[in-house]
């Protein structure tokens, strides 16, 4: 309701393509967020090659709920994306 307040105020309406953009900013930041939340038991050496561990480990808990949605935002924000794109070529 904000948006529509302050956007007319300067004599403009939000348009669809207002909304997706919105929509992307939103959702980048939430998968940055759950991205960062993901690497945070990891070292800075396994960044780079320098892990040690060798066995499997498969993904439990919090970590799991984490994966799925970081493959879920992923997947939003690139469907998302194509309507912004589309919404920019009307």
């Amino acid at each position: 309701m904000w948006l529509n307040a302050a956007a007319a105020g300067r004599g403009r309406t939000l348009q669809y393509k207002d909304y997706v953009d919105i929509a992307q900013i939103l959702i980048a930041s939430v998968l940055t967020v759950v991205i960062l939340l993901q690497a945070k038991g990891s070292g800075i050496g396994a960044a780079f090659g320098g892990g040690t561990q060798s066995s499997f480990r498969t993904r439990r808990g919090v970590e799991k709920t984490l994966f799925q949605l970081t493959i879920v935002l992923a997947i939003v924000f690139l469907i998302i994306s194509a309507l912004g794109v589309r919404a920019s070529l009307v």
